[in-house]
Parts: structure tokens; sequence; C-alpha cells
């Protein structure tokens, strides 16, 4: 079986059918293979993989061999991206031994009495409903479970839980129980001509099984409980096995290997099922009506200034309509004074731009299935290295605002937009770090990976911001569009619905309920330890999120500029930006429904990150809000003659 060929297609004739299918046909992404499929004979050792011990419970996450597991003579760490290292992924070797169409039945893996630190240890993780991830040939394993007897499709459980918590028949004391017996199901692809395999699923089904024998233990010692030679094998009528102290456990497992007709492209298409589509198409929905309903008001405003305001400017008006749809106008010899703070409003305008930049190159990637699961951290690493190198835009936003505002300290400015968001974002992450540290979870980023991480910042990130600084103020300033009194227009007092803080708060509402059903999917895959992979149905929620921020902001800033408020600058960007005041209380109120959180650390975890998203949500939005306003003055301004 050759494997794909892909060098033979252009960019051109990729793109264009995925982009295609992905916004008009369902708005799904499709998985591009990150790896070549792999050809196995039969008979031929594969190898197993152990990742990181997982909980929603606490979401610190620990090595596998961090628990008393048989470990293999030598235990043997994968190459890991930069992604897998921040999401606290640890992928080692294991004593699991397969063969390809070789089915093996009751294995013995070890035996181990564990001490009281281990028992401990165990009793503790199963409490936390730990689970545990394993990978073979790039696939996860998971664990089928069935909604109901009428429903024959399986949902995925991603990894098994070390165990469980229960208590015997006639007795209210609650014990530990440990699954040391593993079913394992592999599924291949054949290929009727080479005979050759892919593997296309990866499954298992844990028990908890109190084995026994006859005399003592050796490595040659049959089990009574399970035995390959009389075909005796393990069912959940057998006894559990206890965690205590001191108590044997003796781990097993059985490999059975099924054909299939799935083909290795599409084997993740059952990992990656989604079975809310409507939902999704809900939200689509929900959004396009916020987005046509303001539409339809800044089409009202655009006829309005536009063509009954200037195109009858001279036409003769009764002095009330004169003073009702000209309020905009009187303004006009303030509307372009540099506002109060100029230079924090250009670092955030600034690094608003690299957030849209980022976001932006990054989701065209997901479409195209670039950032497939199968690429573990590649999502992560893919966001970092695309905001580092995106310093360039936002160095050159930040100083052409910069040099509008009369500024002259370029080198200043370039310098505070590279360090000012990102030192307020590791400083959080640092703390929180700290706090993993203190777990000792695998979570806790190393040193090493820390100083890459700020050598990206310092030895990257700092330099192209400068060299985009240093190429826009290098521009010709914008001109305004009319001339600025030099002596302020004093602002009328304003209506209470015109307050700036109740109509930034306003302004905030629906860029926020045009995404928040996607977000409930996004919180869910990132704090439930499910798959997120639906990123046509996400670009579309994000090209609505853009259109959503720009027109709120414009409709409030008309109503602004006709009250003669002039006042606009900061105003445009806290409107927009306000929507990420409700993502963060939207994350509070998800925190006390669906997740089952109850340590203080893993709270403040939860919090922490939160925080940050909810910050880069405001830069982002906020930024998108100003640009959009400042179209927007600039094109009534420039239209209109001026006495």
């Amino acid at each position: 079986m050759d494997p794909p060929r892909r060098s033979s297609l252009s960019f051109r004739s990729l793109v264009l059918p995925f982009l295609f299918l992905l916004l008009i046909h369902g708005a799904r992404s499709f998985y591009l293979p990150g790896v070549a499929p792999e050809d196995f004979d039969k008979g031929h050792p594969l190898m197993v993989k152990v990742n990181k011990l997982t909980s929603i419970k606490t979401q610190l996450p620990y090595s596998f061999y961090s628990l008393p597991f048989c470990r293999p003579k030598k235990i043997l760490d994968s190459a890991e991206n930069l992604g897998e290292v921040l999401r606290g992924d640890r992928i080692e070797n294991s004593p699991y031994e397969f063969k390809m169409r070789e089915p093996k039945m009751c294995k013995t893996l070890c035996h181990l009495i564990p001490d009281a630190k281990q028992t401990k240890d165990l009793k503790e993780k199963i409490a936390d409903e730990y689970r545990v991830n394993m990978i073979l040939d790039n696939l996860p394993v998971v664990v089928p479970l069935r909604r109901s007897e009428q429903d024959s499709t399986p949902v995925y459980q991603l990894g098994f839980h070390v165990g469980l918590k229960g208590h015997y028949s006639g007795s209210k004391e609650e014990k530990y129980f440990i699954h040391n017996h593993l079913a394992f199901t592999v599924k291949y692809h054949r290929d009727a001509e080479t005979d050759l395999a892919r593997i296309v699923g990866f499954e298992v089904k844990p028990f908890s099984v109190k084995h026994e024998y006859e005399g003592t233990w050796s490595e040659n010692t049959r089990l009574t409980t399970c035995d390959p030679h009389s075909k005796h094998t393990v069912v959940n009528s057998n006894s559990p096995q206890e965690v205590e102290e001191k108590k044997e456990i003796i781990f097993t497992y059985d490999v059975e290997f099924q054909e299939s007709d799935v083909k290795w492209a599409s084997r993740w298409d059952t990992y990656l099922l989604m079975s809310d589509d409507q939902i999704h198409w809900f939200s689509i929905v929900n959004s396009l009506m916020i987005v046509l309903f303001l539409s339809g008001m800044v089409a009202m405003i655009m006829l309005r200034t536009l063509y009954r305001d200037i195109s009858k400017y001279n036409e003769l008006e009764t002095q009330e309509e004169a003073q009702e749809e000209t309020g905009w106008k009187l303004v006009h010899g303030d509307v372009f004074r540099p506002p109060s703070n100029s230079d924090m409003l250009c670092i955030y305008v600034g690094t608003g731009v690299q957030f849209l930049g980022m976001i932006l190159v990054t989701m065209i990637f997901a479409i195209l299935g670039f950032l497939s699961p199968s690429n573990r951290g590649g999502l992560m690493t893919a966001m970092l290295l695309l905001w580092v190198f995106m310093g360039l835009f936002a160095g050159y936003a930040s100083s052409r605002l910069y040099k509008m505002f009369k500024g002259t300290e370029w080198k200043n400015i370039a310098l505070r937009t590279a360090i000012v968001f990102p030192a307020i974002v590791f400083a959080i992450f640092f703390v929180l770090n700290a706090l993993i540290w203190g777990q000792k979870s695998s979570g806790a980023v190393p040193f090493g990976t820390m100083f890459a991480l700020v050598f990206l910042w310092f030895g990257i990130s700092v330099p192209l911001v400068f060299v985009g600084a240093y190429i826009g103020f290098k521009k010709p300033a914008i001109e305004d569009p009319v001339k600025t009194n030099k002596i302020p227009r004093q602002i009328p007092e304003q209506a209470w619905y015109m307050n700036p803080a109740f109509s930034i708060l306003i302004g905030g509402i629906l860029p926020f309920g045009a995404v928040f059903i996607e977000l409930f999917f996004i919180l869910t895959s990132i704090w439930l330890n499910q798959f997120y992979y639906i990123f046509g149905f996400l670009f579309l929620v994000f090209i609505i999120l853009i259109v959503t921020c720009a027109e709120i902001t414009i409709v409030l800033c008309y109503f602004q500029l006709c009250s003669e408020d002039y006042l606009w600058w900061w105003r445009s960007y806290l409107t927009a930006g306000s929507s990420a005041l409700y993502l963060f209380l939207y994350a509070t109120f998800y925190f006390f429904t669906k997740l089952e959180i109850t340590k203080l650390v893993s709270g403040a975890l939860y919090f922490g990150y939160m925080l940050i998203v909810s910050y880069a949500f405001f830069v982002l939005t906020g930024t998108i809000g100003f640009y959009a306003c400042f179209w927007f003055t600039r094109l009534i301004y420039s239209s209109v003659k001026i006495d």
C-alpha cells in the first residue's frame, strides 16, 4: 500500500476545495494526517506508550510512573514539542508488549506489594478520578461507553480511570479498587494485496480483579482467575482488587485484534465525531441574527449621516431638525484631539493587532487540518510562535498611531508594546506555575522551557516589535480629515444612558452573546478533557465576533458624537473590550455549575488561566472596536465640508 502522495498537489488545489467544503457544506474541520501512515506485518512489535495521568477534578497532571505501576527495565522519555510540555504531557515507554495481529490472553505484567506511601497515592488518585492515558501508533486509548441500550453508537472516554470507589454488599465502609486488568482492542485496516495492516483504533476495557494462584508467587506462576491455557478470561463478576497496604496487586492484560473497514486517513473520525451539530448551527443562527440587527442599524446611520447630513448639507431645515441631525458635526474641531494616556492606547492597539494576526493565521491552519489532534501540542506551539512573529505588526500598528498623536519617542513606545501585555501574562503564569510545582505535578513548566519562552519573548518578539515600529514610524503621519481647535470644547451634560460606564457595559453584551454558545464547547474541551476540532464553526463565529464588535462600537460611537461628546478614543476600545468582563463572569458561572473542582490550588489555576484568557479577549475585541470607530469617524468627517 503506497503512502498518500501530497507533493504533486498545489497549494491552491488544497486550499480552495477545503475552504469551500468547510464554510459552505458544514463548517467542519478536515484532518490532514500529521504523520505518515505506518504499515505493520503480522507479528511486528507495536510500541505502547504511556502519557500523563489527568483528572477533571484537580486539573493537575501527573507522570504515569508517579504511581506504583509496572515499569519497563529502562524508562525512556519521548521527544516533546513546546506545546506538549506546556500541556503537561509526559510521554514514556511502557512494559506492555503487543505484536501485530497476535492476540494475547491474560498476560501477566508484574506483581507489586504497595507500601504505605504508594497505597496513599493510589487512594488519592482514585478519589480524584484520575485517568490513565496511553498511546499506540499516535492514537490515544479510549474507553467505549454506551449512552443507552437503544443507542448502538458508543461515545468515547479519553483514557481509563486508575480505579474506582465502592463498598462490598452488606457493608457501608468505602473501599478503593484498582483497575489491574486491561482488555485492549486494537483495530486495524488490512490491505488485501500486501497483507500489511495499519492501526485505526485503540480501545480498552478496564477491570478490577483480585487474582488468585496456587502456591507461592514466581514469574512462571499460573493464575486461577485468568488463564490463557484454559481460556479462562476476566469478567465483571470476579472479586475486585482492593487497594491496601502490603496487599499484593497482580497486573495483567489481554490484547485482541479486530479488522476494521475504517481507513487510516479516517481513523480520527470516531474520536472527533460531534453529535451536537444542531447546537452549533443554533449558535451560528443566533449570532447572525445579532449581526443582521446591528448591520441594519449601521446601514441606517450611514444613510442618515452620509446621505441626509452630507448630501443635503445646505438645504434649509428647521432649527430642531438641524440640531438633531448635525449634532456630530458640532464637535468636528475636537473629535481628533489626542486622548489622555494616548501612549497606553497605542500599546494596547498594537497588542490587539498582534492577537488578531495570530488568531486568524492559527485558525486558517487549523481549518486546513494542519493542527490536528494527532499533532499533540501543535496548536499551542503554533499559537506561541505566531504570537512571537506577529510582533512585527504590533510594533507597526502602535508606532503609526503614536506618530498620529504627534509622539516622537518611538523606541519607548516599541519597548512598552513588546513588554506590557506579555509581562502581565508571564507574571500570572509564573505564580500559577509555582502553585503547580508545589503540588509536584508534571504540569509544572521546567526551567529549560521557561528559559525558551523568555528567549522567544526577548530574543525574537521584542526585536520584531522594534523593526515594525521603525517601519511604521518612518511612514508619513496619518493626517486628520479636519483641523483640531486649540481650545477644547466643553462637553454638555449627558443623558443617563450616555454615561460612559453604562454605555461601555452595554456595548460588551452583544459581542459576548455572539460567541457564548461556542465558548461553552471550548471550555468543555479545555477543562473536561474532551476533543475540540470544529474549527470551521469556530472560524464562522470568529468572523461574526469581528463584525459584531465593529458594528456595536460604530453605533454607540455615533450616538456619543451626536450628543456632542467627542471623547471616543478610549470609549471605543472599552466598549467592545467590555465583552471580556462577561466572558470572565460566564467562566465563573461555568466553574460552579459544570466543574467538580474542590481543591483550592485547582480553583486558583482555573481562575488564573481564565483571567489570562479574558485579558487577551479584552485586548482583541477592544482593538477591533477601536479600528472600526477610527474608520467610521474618519469617513464621516472627511465627507463633509466644515465652515
